[in-house]
């Protein structure tokens, strides 16, 4: 494969920047030399293509600013490599009908694996997004050995599934992990020692020592945030702040089309804002306190109710009743005012809000976040747009899958803004 080949293999540049390791072809630079800048336009035109859907060779070379001729020359190559597939000719107006290409869903396939403090899940993703294959272990907590155990199984059934070309096209692992795992021991109820194995961990290092790709690491949230900007809703907003509601809430930052992950890559931690409320301990109450999976969780055991289908099930929330309806208006009422904060520093054109829950929770937690807004003080801030995400309960899994693909075949939002705006 053209794109797959050792120039294909550097990061792209902007803002979706994955930490990664084992990679060993050095990175490029566009303009640095011919193979340079032509690995470069292929992964141009490979994203646009992404954003757009399907795109004719015209409308490529109109957006891109190359020359009609570069661009047949490159959508051959990929087509011939399999990462482009041909749609159905439209006819025009005026002159020959157009060919839209579009992305091939098997010409590149990755893993992708979320570590939550309760559970783990494995998935294969295509080229297009689509989950191809998942596997879900739930836990009380969790321990390096056991992770690793689970992914490691799970990609050798997956893979086994695969035939020879599929597993040839296979781009990497991507992991998302909450930062600082061996913190919080006191809610998951886990011993000190088990999450304390957290801070020796090198899952990046063990898991490439055993596996034929490339393995990249993001924290958790901020890989939600990517899937949404990418899959989701992001293309609509070119600012917004992201919720993702697990077991602890957790969040991230987009800016100017780029997923902003801060100085030590933990921007959008919004489950370490300030909230009203009750102190504890001393502590001033926090966001996590009050908008989390877990404190839902604690809600129905002292109700004497079985948890298990919070995690087990995290689309079906029926037979919950009333503790679900009392924890929906209590995470509204603290989102909203974590939403009118972040506003005060950046003005936000939407807060999406999206989590490990039901469709129907997160329409009812977006509609009351909505009401409670419009209660607050908003005086010398525009409250942003409240709205659902898109990706749903598997947006950690496939952000840390579309790690691989960016890496090796796609750039990020940012670089087709400034390159077909």
């Amino acid at each position: 494969m053209a794109v797959d080949r050792e120039r294909a293999r550097a990061h792209a540049t902007g803002g979706f920047k994955p930490e990664y390791a084992f990679d060993h072809a050095p990175a490029i630079s566009r303009g640095s030399n011919q193979t340079g800048v032509r690995a470069y336009n292929e992964r141009l035109v490979l994203s646009l293509v992404r954003r757009h859907g399907a795109l004719p060779r015209v409308e490529i070379a109109r957006l891109t600013g190359l020359s009609a001729q570069t661009v047949s020359v490159i959508m051959r190559g990929l087509e011939e490599d399999g990462l482009l597939t041909r749609g159905e000719r439209v006819r025009g107006r005026v002159g020959q009908p157009s060919m839209p290409m579009s992305l091939a869903a098997e010409g590149v396939f990755s893993f992708g694996l979320k570590i939550g403090r309760r559970s783990a899940e494995l998935i294969l993703m295509d080229f297009l997004g689509n989950i191809r294959m998942r596997l879900h272990e739930t836990y009380r907590w969790p321990v390096p050995d056991a992770i690793r155990k689970f992914a490691l199984d799970g990609i050798g059934h997956f893979s086994a599934s695969l035939d020879a070309a599929q597993r040839s096209r296979i781009a990497g692992l991507g992991i998302a992990v909450p930062f600082e795992l061996w913190n919080w021991v006191e809610e998951v109820g886990a011993p000190q020692a088990d999450l304390d194995a957290w801070r020796e961990a090198d899952l990046v290092r063990e898991f490439a020592a055993q596996l034929p790709f490339p393995v990249f690491t993001q924290n958790d949230a901020t890989a939600a945030c990517g899937a949404e900007l990418i899959f989701g809703r992001g293309p609509e907003f070119a600012d917004f702040i992201y919720f993702f509601i697990g077991s602890f809430i957790g969040g991230g930052v987009v800016l100017g089309n780029t997923l902003y992950p801060g100085r030590t890559g933990n921007a959008g931690a919004v489950g370490s804002m300030p909230i009203p409320g009750p102190s504890f301990g001393g502590k001033p109450r926090q966001l996590i306190d009050a908008a989390s999976v877990f404190v839902l969780e604690r809600m129905l055991q002292e109700r004497g109710n079985d948890t298990n289908a919070l995690w087990l099930s995290p689309e079906n929330w029926e037979d919950f009743g009333a503790p679900v309806d009392e924890w929906i208006a209590l995470t509204a009422r603290n989102l909203a005012h974590a939403i009118v904060a972040a506003a005060s520093i950046i003005d936000f054109s939407a807060a999406i809000i999206d989590g490990w829950f039901p469709v129907s929770v997160r329409h009812r937690i977006v509609e009351a976040a909505r009401m409670e807004i419009s209660g607050l003080d908003l005086q010398g801030i525009t409250a942003p747009e409240i709205v659902e995400g898109k990706v749903g309960v598997h947006a950690k899994a496939v952000g840390a899958a579309s790690l691989p693909l960016f890496n090796r075949y796609l750039f990020d939002q940012s670089v087709l803004f400034k390159e077909a705006g």
